[in-house]
């Protein structure tokens, strides 16, 4: 399967720590992004003033980026000081004032240059899950508010190559970058046609025809190459059908039925979002099935709570013999976010609950919640790396939950 690289979407990256006289109105009215001097390489080196198209995004984890598309002035502040080293800034418009002032001192800037369309200047908390995300996409490396490299040039690497857990974070950016398999068309339509068909099914025709996998050897090579796998057929199909229903275009006798547009992209969206955390349960059902554990999907405990999966099953748990030690349940969510706090409720019986996500970099300030609230945290071995040193020792893999779970089942 072909990756691509972040190198086909960005010229380069940068980030930096804001100070109270970039963003705070109470310390300074400059206006400017200062430190940014760097970036020179990527928006080049004036005489004068530069007027560039930017587009200014607060980024927070629980909430949908805060973006505004206005300019930017590029500048040479010292330019009447010739002795000096030239020092280039950014100058932001008060029209930006709306996203930028709500970032705040020891906050994180990134500064991305897209190969198509306006600079990128990203403000995010220095505790979020986003930072973290973005310097693990972006290749930089920061210890707390400092940091030890803070550019990267794509025009002269690769940069990440556009995994699922890559694409993810761009989309959170909301930049999508889209990797279709259109040789696959052909049979897709002829299997299912120009329709989707129900996610068991897909899930089924994409486990069939994935690149060879052992779900025993390798359980987290074998989930991540069939959510990859899934991922790119799913856009392989839904771009052909997308397509078709847009070019019938949205029109009601001479009327723009804006009403059936907005209806029908908000369909797009959903399918996208229950798809995933449905395609995710379907493959961690497979390979529990493969590694012969006994487990029950949405089985019943208190108050009609229904855990993802309980190991081994609602029959065992509601026998108050059973050692509660030898119970199990995990939850799975393609993306935490806030919603990992539901699972905690969902079986009295186990202390310790486990939580299985595909979200990338979760920040620290939630992981040690997540112990305190004795819930462990499972990912795929490979997302490990895009959490902090730190962290990691406190994660657990999917061959690692596996073991477990066998070691716990029944005679």
């Amino acid at each position: 399967m072909r990756q691509g690289y972040l190198s086909e979407y960005f010229v380069g990256a940068a980030a930096k720590t804001l100070a109270a006289t970039e963003i705070d109105p109470e310390t300074s009215r400059g206006h400017e992004y200062q430190g940014v001097d760097a970036f020179r390489e990527f928006l080049g080196s004036p005489d004068g003033k530069q007027k560039i198209a930017v587009t200014y995004i607060r980024l927070q984890d629980d909430t949908p980026p805060f973006r505004l598309e206005l300019e930017g002035t590029w500048y040479n502040s010292r330019k009447n000081q010739p002795r000096r080293e030239p020092e280039y800034r950014l100058y932001y418009p008060a029209a930006a004032e709306e996203v930028v002032y709500k970032a705040r001192a020891g906050d994180t800037l990134f500064f991305c240059k897209p190969r198509t369309g306006p600079l990128l200047a990203m403000s995010c908390a220095s505790d979020s899950a986003i930072r973290q995300q973005l310097l693990w996409l972006f290749g930089l490396q920061a210890t707390d508010d400092k940091f030890e490299d803070n550019q990267r040039d794509f025009r002269r690497e690769h940069g990440q190559e556009l995994s699922f857990t890559a694409r993810y974070i761009l989309e959170m950016i909301e930049i999508e970058a889209i990797i279709t398999e259109d040789e696959w068309l052909d049979l897709l339509l002829k299997k299912f046609g120009p329709r989707f068909p129900s996610t068991d099914q897909f899930s089924i025709f994409v486990r069939k025809h994935a690149p060879d996998v052992s779900a025993i050897d390798s359980p987290d090579h074998a989930l991540t190459t069939w959510i990859e796998f899934e991922e790119r057929l799913f856009r392989t199909l839904e771009r052909h059908i997308v397509s078709n229903r847009l070019a019938d275009g949205f029109m009601l006798g001479k009327r723009a039925d804006v009403e059936g547009f907005i209806k029908f992209s908000l369909s797009v969206q959903n399918r996208r979002k229950s798809r995933a955390g449905s395609a995710l349960e379907n493959h961690l059902a497979t390979i529990f099935r493969l590694n012969e554990l006994k487990f029950e999907r949405g089985a019943k405990t208190e108050n009609n709570n229904k855990p993802d999966f309980l190991f081994p099953g609602a029959k065992e748990y509601g026998l108050l013999e059973f050692p509660a030690n030898d119970l199990i349940m995990l939850g799975a969510k393609s993306t935490c976010k806030d919603r990992w706090r539901q699972v905690l409720s969902e079986a009295n019986r186990i202390k310790t609950k486990h939580l299985f996500t595909l979200e990338p970099g979760i920040s620290e300030n939630q992981t040690n919640e997540m112990r305190a609230k004795h819930l462990q945290l499972v990912l795929p071995k490979q997302l490990h790396e895009t959490f902090k040193h730190s962290q990691q020792k406190a994660l657990m893999s999917l061959t690692e939950f596996v073991e477990l779970a066998r070691s716990r089942q029944p005679p």
